[in-house]
């Protein structure tokens, strides 16, 4: 009897337990929603950039860095999924306070992102979905890692931004996305998210390949004459964006960024 009614008594709490109303902070939450099939559970998200088709009327909470917490408020968010950044700290404090459950997402590598999917899948009543992408997402890792491995690691400098001069530390997932393409990022011994580095140091360092956003952002590296010509000819822009957006779909842009580097001399 007592199995039994624990059993019944699991069995109530694990839908109440799933989020059925969400508000996502973040480009990359969103991807990972509408990944799980969870998309028609968003109501209401924080737009920078272009927004998926599936979610053209899902009403907006503002901007990046600029949460409209009223909006939100009026929502009636059961689970608000964020990137530590997304929102300034004084404003995650006062959702804490008003007792909306968070979820901060912010792997450092790409096994932990395949993890946060499982995480965020149970979240939102939609487990099995989660370990799915968990798991197809780690096997293509271990493809990718058997087939672009190389010894000794490419040195790459990976520019966020060109004036100033702005890279990933060690610690971003970026910086694992190159080690899984056999290469190594220019900075990984710094641990700030993105920090600022001078030309001089990143020439001092004497990267194979240099990437950027656009091909104007990599001009100015032309003019600079201590950069051999064989290095002036890998000044390459970053096959797909979708890799400073940690959902699923970095796992095709990483397989891009593997195939470009694989041509490096």
């Amino acid at each position: 009897m007592r199995l039994l009614l624990a059993a019944c008594l699991v069995a109530l709490s694990l839908p109440s337990l799933a989020a059925q109303r969400v508000v996502s902070l973040a480009p990359s939450m969103t991807e990972i929603m509408l990944e799980l099939g969870a998309g028609e559970q968003l109501v209401g998200v924080l737009d920078g950039g272009e927004r998926p088709a599936a979610l053209v009327g899902v009403p907006s909470v503002g901007r990046y860095g600029q949460l409209e917490l009223e909006t939100l408020l009026s929502l009636k968010p059961d689970l608000i999924l964020l990137w530590p950044d997304s929102v300034p700290e004084n404003q995650r404090e006062q959702l804490r306070r008003f007792g909306i459950a968070l979820y901060v997402g912010e792997p450092h590598d790409l096994q932990q992102l395949a993890g946060q999917f499982a995480e965020v899948g149970a979240r939102v009543g939609h487990e099995r979905q989660g370990r799915e992408l968990a798991e197809r997402f780690r096997a293509g890792l271990q493809r990718l890692q058997q087939t672009y491995r190389r010894e000794p690691a490419l040195p790459v400098f990976y520019q966020v931004w060109h004036q100033p001069l702005y890279t990933v530390g060690g610690g971003q997932i970026i910086s694992d996305a190159l080690r899984l393409c056999g290469a190594e990022n220019l900075f990984a011994d710094l641990t700030l998210p993105a920090p600022q580095v001078s030309t001089e140091a990143v020439l001092q360092r004497d990267p194979a390949v240099i990437l950027g956003g656009s091909a104007a952002e990599l001009d100015a590296w032309k003019a600079w004459p201590q950069l051999q010509a064989t290095r002036r000819q890998q000044l390459w822009v970053v096959p797909d964006k979708g890799l400073e957006r940690p959902s699923f779909q970095m796992l095709a842009a990483t397989e891009k960024l593997c195939e470009l580097l694989a041509r490096a001399r």
